[in-house]
């Protein structure tokens, strides 16, 4: 656990948020080592904070002891240098056992996912929420999404419980979250923080940012770090265009590649970390592997992600394919 409050170590983040995926050996088992070596390199390539066994990371595919085993790794190997946030979910009492057991492996703080199955009204929503934060000192983030979708009042209550510190949008309705954070800002003055959590979160970054929401998530950190920071950089700094033409060239085709397959926001993820040479294995059922030719799109797809990097001559020189790349992917 690191020393700063997790809250302070978030407001400015130095690099884009991590969500590792979760390796598996061949016999489909964990696999820490290659898991070790994917989180290494996720906090030496620039990630601001790692969040372990997430959504990305296949929380629900988990064993309480393999998602201890991964939270506790992860501690290990970001050694206090950026903080680590795992998830913790399905009903009470079993996000509660997933809490405890995240603060023993040394985590910083939780993502509460949404309940498991049902739909619950606001009040019972609530309650869930704040039995979870007093179950450890761990500070929680709220995920909202799914089954899990707050009115402007709820989210007040839940600013005000003591141990939950922001509210994780993976929803996308942007007049809902500007409600939300006005209501908030009016009845709990502090800092609570928002973070956007859409699967591609850069995709919809300007629209957020337009509504003081600049904290993402990025799976694309996982296997394309070098982009990731590249459009955190020109997010933060107001370089819009630069978040244009990546948006254009890279992030919109990949959403759209993202959209052919039930999963691919997993998926998809863990077959680009296995591009980059490291081995973490498939996605556990229920989830299924993208298609051979999906994994070729994406191939290509980062490796013009890369160029438009480069010289603005590059970048030109790529144009005149545009339409006939967009039409294969």
């Amino acid at each position: 656990m690191t020393p700063a409050p997790l809250a302070t170590r978030l407001t400015v983040p130095s690099g884009p948020l991590f969500f590792p995926v979760t390796a598996y050996g061949p016999d489909g088992s964990l696999d820490l080592d290659v898991y070790r070596a994917h989180v290494r390199r996720g906090v030496e390539a620039g990630a601001a904070a790692v969040f372990a066994c997430c959504g990305t990371g296949e929380f629900h595919a988990l064993t309480p002891e393999e998602f201890q085993d991964c939270v506790r790794a992860a501690v290990e190997e970001t050694a206090g240098r950026v903080p680590v946030v795992a998830g913790a979910g399905y009903g009470t009492a079993l996000a509660v056992r997933y809490a405890r057991l995240a603060e023993e492996a040394g985590a910083d703080g939780l993502l509460a996912m949404p309940p498991y199955l049902v739909v619950a009204g606001q009040e019972g929503l609530l309650r869930h929420y704040r039995e979870l934060a007093a179950a450890t000192t761990l500070p929680v983030i709220v995920y909202q999404r799914d089954n899990a979708v707050f009115t402007p009042g709820t989210v007040v209550g839940l600013a005000r419980a003591e141990g939950i510190i922001g509210l994780k949008d993976g929803l996308g309705d942007l007049d809902l979250m500007q409600r939300i954070v006005s209501a908030v800002r009016t009845e709990v003055p502090g800092d609570f923080l928002y973070f956007n959590g859409l699967p591609t979160a850069e995709l919809t970054g300007l629209a957020y940012k337009g509504i003081g929401v600049t904290l993402y998530s990025s799976a694309v950190f996982c296997f394309a770090p070098e982009i990731a920071l590249a459009f955190h950089k020109a997010l933060n700094t107001g370089d819009d265009e630069t978040v244009n033409r990546l948006v254009d060239g890279f992030y919109r085709p990949f959403v759209e590649l993202r959209a052919q397959g039930r999963g691919y926001a997993v998926a998809l993820v863990k077959a680009g970390v296995r591009q980059t040479g490291l081995d973490v294995g498939e996605v556990r059922p229920p989830l299924h592997e993208p298609s051979e030719d999906h994994v070729k799109q994406l191939a290509r797809l980062v490796e013009r992600g890369h160029a438009l990097l480069g010289a603005e001559a590059a970048v030109d020189s790529e144009t005149d394919g545009d339409s006939e790349f967009e039409e294969n992917v």
